[in-house]
């Protein structure tokens, strides 16, 4: 082949090696562009990611410790109401021991004597008092028609009567500490002391 074709082919060749790697030398630098874009946009959705993950944590760390602290304050708050229902209750017994020295109470007691006789009939029974009211036994038994035995019971530490009738299967109770301990439902409901 002559030179001047020869250089002429080669110089076509090279003229189209120039312009392929122009070429690619423009793909190369237009997919760096579109990856280095691509690899932006996924740091971005990965970060925008990590950043919800974290506040999610974060907020559910969050939740968890206020439920727990209002765990805490409720149970602060109920034992502060038992304490002053306690205390209301302790009070309030002081007062129907102080009433139980009055006139007033021991009229009240042969009338409650007097219902339960009525209650029992003919039927014998016991009657069941506080120590306090020991003096009036013999009164209180002779209200009974089918006759009564009296009992201290130490458990009526206010006062009152309970009564029991074995042939009837009855058992009444009119005393203060009952009367008492029935009120703690009614104070629960109405004394706004609620716990939240």
């Amino acid at each position: 082949m002559p030179r001047n074709k020869t250089d002429n082919f080669l110089k076509a060749i090279k003229k189209y090696a120039k312009a392929q790697k122009g070429a690619m030398s423009g793909e190369v630098k237009q997919l760096k562009t579109e990856r280095l874009k691509e690899a932006e946009e996924n740091g971005k959705r990965d970060s925008r990611k990590l950043v919800k993950e974290k506040l999610a944590e974060q907020r559910s760390l969050n939740t968890a410790r206020f439920a727990a602290q209002t765990r805490e304050w409720q149970k602060e708050l109920f034992l502060e109401r038992v304490k002053m229902t306690e205390e209301v209750f302790k009070l309030t017994a002081a007062k129907l021991t102080e009433y139980t020295k009055t006139e007033e109470y021991s009229a009240k007691l042969f009338i409650s004597a007097r219902e339960m006789s009525g209650l029992f009939g003919e039927n014998g029974c016991v009657l069941y008092i506080g120590e306090r009211d020991l003096s009036r036994a013999e009164e209180l038994k002779a209200l009974f028609a089918g006759g009564a035995e009296v009992v201290a019971d130490k458990t009526i530490k206010i006062g009152g009567i309970k009564g029991f009738c074995e042939s009837m299967g009855i058992i009444a109770d009119d005393t203060l500490d009952s009367k008492l301990e029935d009120q703690r439902g009614w104070f629960a409901e109405n004394a706004a002391l609620s716990v939240l």
